[in-house]
């Protein structure tokens, strides 16, 4: 049977490195972000609220879990023969409604691993791609703005699943391992083994250069070059990306309420 494990998080954090490390195990698959938490929520409101009368009146609601629960597995479909552990990445999964639908219908002892790092560093990251993709300055800004609008996608959305992950980390311990990207830079091996011990997973000897992404995004989806390019050698590349001083602001603040600083 396939475990299905959940990668989350901030972006900027670490996520891609940390997937590329956790496929060198023969047994684990995991890739770039994944439709299946939205498949999976699409087709439970379709059940629950768009045809509910109809698979009421004909006494199937059987037939919901069969839907929903085959989505990850034809999604995973063609995966390497020999994969026993499944890890799908999406920033969503630590949403209360999500992580409602991963117990009910996946495991209800489900595991999500939930990738955090300072604000003011996540922003240094986009501005430092934009200006590879050579963004005029004035682009860059607004792009930078709008992410720390509220309820707002990359960034605001997952600080609040976050935030709620944490609160129910309090009566639910065993489903959340919340990981810095501080953390995964300076130590690898001891994350790596936190997270084995988290899974229950059987130890095994990963390496931590010459690290490879078998699984590389088509980053030009994204329209940013290079987004999700890892470096074979774990380490810290400096960021000497100077904000805007509103912006530096807006960051300060949100670190402080994440408890980043």
């Amino acid at each position: 049977m396939t475990q299905f494990v959940c990668l989350s998080g901030m972006p900027r954090s670490g996520s891609t490195l940390l997937s590329s490390i956790l496929s060198q195990n023969p047994i684990i698959h995991a890739e770039g972000n994944s439709a299946v938490c939205q498949l999976m929520w699409d087709m439970h409101i379709s059940c629950t609220k768009h045809v509910d009368e109809q698979i009421g009146a004909t006494n199937r609601e059987y037939t919901i879990r069969d839907l929903v629960v085959q989505i990850p597995n034809t999604y995973y479909k063609n995966v390497e023969i020999g994969t026993k552990i499944i890890i799908d990445k999406c920033r969503a999964w630590t949403r209360p409604t999500n992580i409602e639908i991963l117990k009910k219908y996946i495991d209800p002892n489900v595991k999500i691993i939930v990738m955090e790092r300072s604000i003011t560093d996540v922003i240094k990251s986009f501005c430092k791609i934009y200006k590879k993709n050579n963004w005029p300055d004035d682009i860059i800004c607004k792009a930078l703005n709008d992410m720390l609008l509220p309820e707002t996608e990359p960034i605001m959305f997952p600080i609040k699943g976050i935030q709620s992950a944490k609160a129910v980390c309090k009566d639910s311990p065993n489903t959340f391992l919340f990981i810095h990207y501080d953390d995964l830079i300076e130590n690898a091996p001891d994350v790596i083994n936190r997270i084995y011990a988290f899974c229950g997973w059987k130890p095994f000897q990963h390496t931590f250069t010459d690290i490879v992404n078998k699984h590389p995004e088509n980053d030009k989806f994204y329209g940013l070059n290079g987004f999700h390019d890892i470096r074979p050698i774990i380490g810290r590349e400096e960021n000497i990306m100077v904000l805007p001083q509103d912006i530096m602001k807006k960051c300060i603040e949100i670190d402080k309420y994440c408890g980043y600083l």
